[in-house]
């Protein structure tokens, strides 16, 4: 028997559009109602979809790019009240309104909130979903299309989430703000830690994501397809050029796609009221939240994350299960980083055949902002349904290796009442572990500890540094003064572990090599 409360995954679906016009109808909240649509059909339930829309009492929608990133601004408007806007489409009433604040663990971090509420009977069937819509947004700009996506559904709903900026002032102060920027720093000193050269890091950088392109390139709904091989990926070209090294296009999350995902959560009680066949239930029998200490430049290791580390645990021990019992993984996957620490903090090794992806990740599958693990779920889903039994994990993750989460799914029921461990207990772990002093006006040598190089159309045109000081062993940020050769320098010859000055040039810090 399982118990009434037991919280399941009942629906999905997603909307993959590469060739759509872009118009005032389908605006962010109108394709994530047609993601969600699809979620309802997918349960499979008696009294149908648009009956089953009725029952929602809870919709989180996925804080879209557009209300986060100058960059990504939208000209065309934006709805007052996304999830009010969603629930206006699908003729639902629920209690619940939430807009999530920026963060791809956000999807898994609500699968596991929404399952802790419908275990405890606050919540009978909750909609996870978001969308962007970015390839469109550029195409009716370049266009000089008019397209109108304003609309006010009154209210305001709860927002739900971490606010904060993922970077400090300090970083902010030397222009590090962007994952573009975190990330390659991350790698650097992912490829020290391995102690390995810049060439054989590259080339094992391809063959990982040479593995997702090769999902990319079976599935329907990814955005690049072309299956690209390990040489193509880690090989400069007209097609792959620098984006920061040490990474080039094809290894940074593609962005500027169409894409809507959407899940639905009950219990078993009510998917048995509503005639949802057990056929389409996923349980959820692990998970866990975490956050890493928030400064990137205040970690104590730039090539670690205790958070993933102890969410996977958490996740499994929950389960009653081991990293062996996983059959498929959908590691978060916005650069090479991300993935090689997962893989390195989970115990999945460089040539364990398992899949790491289930979708092609997120440069070949394609990045849709804050919604990219909502597919990741939803394909998961797909995934252990063709294989019942089976048990598939998801990793989620935020900012710069920051915010993290991670689900156990399978077809096979949990046992007993559904309970999860407390996150403050894991999170309270986590705060009292040590940071690194951060200098904010060092002076004297130092030596790198991580690099990266930002490229504009043709040449290289800012490089910064981590490094830490040899007098007191603190960190500090710095950037490259603006030389030609110092930068064309940073690209070709060895950083890690080089000897610099540092000093204030102008109200930043600014290193030379030694």
């Amino acid at each position: 028997m399982i118990d009434d409360r037991t919280p399941i995954l009942v629906g999905c679906g997603q909307i993959t559009d590469t060739t759509g016009a872009p118009s005032s109808e389908r605006s962010r909240v109108a394709f994530c109602a047609e993601a969600a649509a699809a979620a309802l059909d997918d349960t499979g339930a008696e009294i149908g979809g648009h009956g089953l829309g009725h029952m929602i009492d809870a919709i989180a929608v996925m804080e879209f790019f557009s209300d986060i990133s100058p960059r990504f601004a939208s000209p065309f408007g934006r709805s007052s009240n996304a999830p009010q806007s969603v629930a206006d489409r699908l003729h639902a009433h629920p209690r619940q309104l939430l807009y999530s604040h920026s963060g791809g663990n956000m999807p898994q971090y609500l699968v596991n909130r929404f399952a802790e509420e419908i275990a405890g009977g606050e919540t009978d069937l909750a909609l996870i979903c978001g969308a962007e819509l970015l390839r469109s947004t550029q195409i009716a700009r370049k266009a000089g299309q008019r397209i109108d996506w304003n609309e006010d559904p009154g209210g305001e709903p709860m927002r739900i989430g971490d606010p904060r900026f993922g970077f400090s002032e300090e970083e902010a102060r030397h222009e590090l703000r962007a994952a573009i920027h975190f990330y390659p720093l991350l790698e650097n000193a992912i490829r020290g830690g391995l102690k390995r050269d810049v060439q054989s890091h590259m080339k094992a950088m391809g063959r990982l994501f040479e593995r997702l392109a090769s999902v990319a390139k079976k599935n329907p709904l990814a955005t690049r397809r072309e299956g690209y091989n390990a040489d193509a990926l880690s090989t400069i070209s007209g097609d792959n050029r620098w984006i920061c090294f040490p990474y080039p296009r094809l290894m940074n999350a593609n962005a500027i796609i169409d894409q809507a995902a959407a899940v639905l959560m009950t219990s078993v009680a009510k998917a048995l009221e509503w005639g949802i066949p057990p056929d389409r239930w996923v349980f959820l029998h692990g998970c866990a939240d975490g956050t890493d200490t928030w400064v990137v430049s205040e970690r104590e290791k730039l090539n670690a994350s205790p958070a993933i580390h102890g969410c996977a645990r958490i996740a499994l021990d929950m389960a009653g299960k081991t990293v062996a019992d996983v059959d498929a993984f959908d590691l978060y996957s916005c650069f090479p980083s991300a993935v090689e620490v997962a893989m390195q903090e989970i115990g999945i090794a460089e040539d364990d055949p398992r899949p790491i992806s289930v979708t092609g990740g997120l440069p070949f599958f394609g990045g849709p902002g804050n919604n990219y693990v909502t597919h990741s779920i939803a394909e998961m889903m797909n995934v252990v349904r063709r294989k019942p039994g089976s048990f598939g994990m998801v990793t989620a993750n935020g900012n710069y290796l920051t915010k993290h989460s991670a689900g156990l799914y399978s077809t096979e029921p949990t046992k007993g009442p559904w309970k999860r461990e407390d996150p403050k207990k894991f999170q309270a772990e986590l705060d009292a572990r040590p940071k690194r002093r951060v200098d904010t006006k060092p002076s004297g040598t130092g030596t790198v500890e991580t690099y990266c190089v930002t490229y504009g159309k043709d040449a290289p045109e800012r490089g910064y540094i981590l490094g830490r000081l040899d007098a007191s062993g603190d960190r500090f940020v710095a950037m490259a003064p603006d030389e030609p050769a110092i930068l064309a320098d940073m690209m070709t010859r060895e950083q890690l572990g080089r000897k610099v000055s540092v000093s204030d040039e102008g109200g930043r810090n600014v290193f030379r090599p030694l």
